[in-house]
């Protein structure tokens, strides 16, 4: 199965030439210190507007990273469409510059560890939250594969049971001396309320990440009224790396839609956090 770009031309740019010279500036312009000091990380949380407002804080982290060529890339449902919690295991995603293969030794050991994960096209299909993460990884991690899931609940116990699920399988291909995988949390922060506003909202939430505290991102997120759309990405990711030895997380940068277009009225939040 090839899965076709749903958000092409409209997020980032569907002539080739044009999406990889994009890429490569916002890799290029990340923090020289951070390129000459790449490290090792279990996962990260990246951004997923269009790449005019937030592709400049995903290139800062991934520039920042010596990724390895295995990935599982988990996001919101925006869509509504199809299986709440929605794995693709066969085929590839394509983008202006060709075609990810999906890994799928590693989506069926996932889907042994966590049953609960549905194949399912349907959800996929048109969501933005993973297509849009996909040309940065072919610029900046040749050759790699990844598993893309789908989330469209939010209840705790379900994250928690998912996310025990993917440090398990991680823990057991490590063992095996296989490839290193690293998890990615595709998730922007609040939603359309006054910049002064979201900066606040976004500090609290924040503040959690870097504390690798899953299930209070979880709590704060709900009590405080963020409308951080990949929360519960962003809970599993947390939660999965804690188990798998996670000791510190970074701020690597933080934008909002009004440092771009000037409107400080109703902006969006995006946040670029390395976990190591």
């Amino acid at each position: 199965m090839i899965r076709q770009p749903a958000v092409a031309g409209r997020f980032y740019p569907s002539d080739a030439g044009e999406l990889a010279r994009q890429v490569a500036s916002f890799l290029a312009a990340a923090d020289a210190s951070k390129q000459s000091a790449r490290r090792r990380a279990i996962a990260c949380m990246l951004p997923h507007a269009g790449y005019m407002y937030s592709g400049h804080v995903a290139g800062a982290v991934l520039a920042a990273v010596d990724l390895p060529r295995r990935f599982i890339i988990l996001c919101p449902r925006h869509t509504h469409e199809g299986q709440p919690l929605a794995i693709l295991s066969q085929g590839a995603w394509r983008t202006p510059l060709g075609d990810a293969p999906l890994d799928s030794e590693l989506a069926a050991a996932l889907r042994r560890a966590c049953p609960m994960l549905q194949e399912d096209a349907a959800a996929h299909r048109f969501e933005h939250a993973i297509e849009v993460e996909i040309p940065f990884l072919q610029q900046a991690a040749p050759e790699f594969r990844f598993v893309p899931i789908v989330l469209g609940v939010d209840r705790l116990p379900i994250l928690e049971e998912l996310a025990s699920a993917i440090a398990r399988v991680l823990r057991e291909s490590t063992a095996r001396g296989n490839e290193p995988v690293m998890i990615i949390a595709s998730s922007d922060m609040n939603h359309y309320e006054p910049d002064d506003v979201t900066r606040s909202k976004d500090a609290r939430a924040i503040e959690r990440i870097l504390a690798l505290d899953g299930r209070g991102l979880h709590e704060t997120v709900r009590r405080e009224g963020i409308t951080m759309c990949g929360y519960a990405p962003a809970t599993v990711m947390l939660l999965a790396a804690k188990e798998l030895g996670a000791a510190r997380a970074e701020l690597i940068r933080y934008a909002t839609s009004g440092d771009i277009n000037g409107d400080r009225d109703e902006v969006v939040g995006y946040a670029g956090i390395l976990i190591e």
